[in-house]
């Protein structure tokens, strides 16, 4: 509930509480990390998401989630490796496309970044301001 209104340090509380209650809930480890990672808190983000990937091994989400802390750790060739195992799961997942395509323009792949990102806007228009708020952006 929280994380659609995008009160983030709430969620995150929110997913600490279901993981205390539960600690086999992988959601709630997928989310956290997500949420985690969209706050900036990257190493506990990232240790979130291998937790719930140990269990859940095939989650586009996750691979999602860990694709965008690898981004914002600077490390693109980790967060293609994400991104892509993410759309091997869900081909049509407009964030884990626009990741790619940012991580592709960072190692100089323009025209992969490129496809990647305009595939990512014919998908989910607005996709840019989404990874806007997250702290990242296409650099020219």
């Amino acid at each position: 509930m929280y994380l659609k209104k995008n009160e983030y340090e709430r969620a995150v509380r929110d997913y600490d509480e279901a993981i205390h209650l539960e600690p086999g809930l992988q959601a709630a480890w997928s989310g956290r990390c997500w949420t985690r990672a969209i706050l900036g808190s990257l190493q506990t983000a990232l240790e979130d998401c291998n937790k719930a990937l140990q269990s859940w091994p095939n989650d586009a989400a996750t691979y999602d989630s860990r694709g965008l802390i690898h981004l914002k750790m600077g490390q693109a060739n980790a967060a293609i490796d994400d991104f892509s195992s993410a759309l091997l799961v869900d081909p049509k997942l407009a964030s884990a496309l626009y990741g790619r395509g940012l991580a592709r323009l960072k190692n100089g792949d323009k025209a992969g970044g490129d496809a990647d990102i305009s595939a990512a806007k014919a998908i989910q228009a607005g996709i840019d301001d989404d990874f806007a708020r997250y702290g990242v952006r296409v650099s020219n």
